[in-house]
């Protein structure tokens, strides 16, 4: 698509003021064009080069993953950075230097996959084999589809408004290349469809995984996870239950970990796909990193991301949960307050906790939820559930349980909200419910379902740049 280039104009114009200090690029990722596609080596080096821009604080380095639950009802958050608060407190404006940093650097992830994808094919040397070719290009439509989807989820509303048939986001499907054009952002129903089209064509050449590390590196697993993903969000609930049946039924390469020592440096069966971060490369920023939200000073972080009275509530129906009882403590939180904090993202010090894009607990319940809608209260579903529900030491489910379906989906997503909470989940799966984001306090008239601030404006820069993207409403 021709028409979106202009998209990524200002993350070119920005790349040496605002974010110089925090783009220095590893060799691999600032090869010149002419070289970075001019042998096997190098190509490589440039995909490794967008696999760490998606570490970075903007992208899946945490920012826009507290935000999701923040705008909900999981996290409490007392942070003192004024354009987070502002989003927390339903008063963001379209200026707001966050997003615009957010959006930016997603479009910068986008084009670099782009240009993977573009030029990998043409590569002429021997060392580049059709199957070699093949799978770098599908690791790039891979990403490109990962970051429009968390693109679509901050600037967007959900699929269960109008159908899909209101504003996504621009689609940018080829690389920036010099020539300025002006997009109008596609449907979200049109993202959607891109989004599953790049996960199916990468499905076919991805690699499955083979050890620890390929874990954070995309596979077949990650790409049928996202599209099981996807298809929930979408309410199709055969295709999602299908899709993370991939996952389920590998047995040797996906399993539930016996206890919660996976929260850590080290990828596991427990994890379908993760970014994987070191105490030398990582995606801390002076902004913050998954750890540094969410562990206090007394820890190396800042302690802004509390957790929520009505996620404490939910614990407390089932008080000896394991993942209350062991992945939580009171400290001191940014306010000075004593809080209740989550402990799944240990290290503030160094930053080499894993970014937990998906585990396989996700994909578990994705599957159990999908075949309740589809079937009702069910033993697979229930087997599915009992699973993690054992792992947090609480009782199992029986068919008797619920009397409903209703119910017995209502439990699930209870249980989908616990076992995620912190990694990003809770604001769409509210929102793919039709359900309000937050339902008490004085934000709770403005994060009703379809409401105007549950989803962020478009950057002004980008409104003042482009006078085809439509702002969202009432920004």
């Amino acid at each position: 698509m021709k028409n979106i280039k202009i998209a990524l104009l200002t993350a070119f114009v920005l790349v040496g003021a605002s974010c110089s200090d925090r783009l220095e690029l590893l060799p691999e990722q600032s090869l010149a064009g002419s070289q970075a596609f001019s042998s096997a080596a190098n190509a490589e080096a440039t995909l490794r080069g967008v696999y760490s821009q998606t570490q970075l604080l903007e992208v899946f380095g945490s920012g826009p993953q507290i935000i999701f639950d923040y705008q909900a009802d999981n996290t409490d958050f007392v942070g003192s950075f004024p354009t987070l608060q502002d989003i927390n407190s339903y008063v963001t404006t379209s200026p707001n230097a966050t997003i615009q940093s957010y959006w930016q650097v997603h479009y910068r992830v986008i084009n670099a996959a782009n240009s993977v994808i573009e030029n990998v094919p043409s590569i002429a040397d021997p060392a580049l084999t059709s199957e070699i070719s093949k799978r770098l290009v599908a690791e790039a439509k891979f990403l490109r589809a990962i970051t429009h989807f968390n693109l679509l989820h901050m600037f967007a509303q959900p699929f269960q408004v109008q159908s899909g048939n209101t504003p996504g986001v621009p689609l940018l499907t080829q690389s920036f290349t010099g020539t300025i054009e002006f997009p109008a952002r596609a449907t979200v129903a049109a993202c959607y469809n891109q989004i599953a089209k790049d996960l199916n064509e990468a499905l076919v050449d991805l690699p499955a995984v083979s050890t620890p590390a390929s874990r954070g590196r995309a596979s077949k697993g990650a790409a049928a996870g996202y599209l099981s993903r996807l298809h929930l969000y979408k309410g199709e609930f055969q295709q999602a239950a299908d899709f993370a049946n991939q996952i389920v039924s590998a047995t040797t390469s996906y399993s539930l970990a016996s206890n919660y020592s996976f929260y850590g440096a080290a990828p596991t069966a427990e994890h379908v796909f993760v970014i994987i971060n070191s105490a030398t490369d990582n995606g801390r920023t002076g902004s913050g990193g998954w750890a540094s939200y969410h562990r206090p000073a007394s820890n190396g972080g800042r302690g802004d991301c509390a957790m929520a009275p009505s996620l404490e509530t939910s614990f407390g129906r089932e008080a000896t949960d394991k993942r209350f009882v062991d992945l939580s403590a009171f400290v001191t939180a940014a306010d000075g307050q004593r809080k209740r904090m989550t402990l799944k993202f240990p290290d503030a010090a160094n930053n080499t906790d894993l970014a937990p894009l998906m585990r396989t607990s996700e994909i578990y319940l994705t599957r159990a939820e999908a075949l309740a809608e589809l079937n009702g209260i069910n033993n697979e579903s229930l087997t599915l559930v009992n699973g993690i529900r054992t792992r947090a030491g609480l009782p199992a489910w029986t068919a008797t349980t619920f009397t409903t379906k209703a119910a017995f989906i209502s439990a699930i997503l209870e249980e989908r909200r616990k076992e995620l909470c912190f990694e990003g989940h809770r604001r769409m799966d509210l929102l793919r419910k039709g359900l309000p984001l937050r339902t008490t306090g004085s934000t709770a008239s403005l994060a009703v379902f379809g409401g105007p601030k549950t989803v962020l404006p478009l950057p002004q820069r980008e409104i003042d740049l482009n006078k085809n993207l439509v702002q969202n409403q009432s920004y």
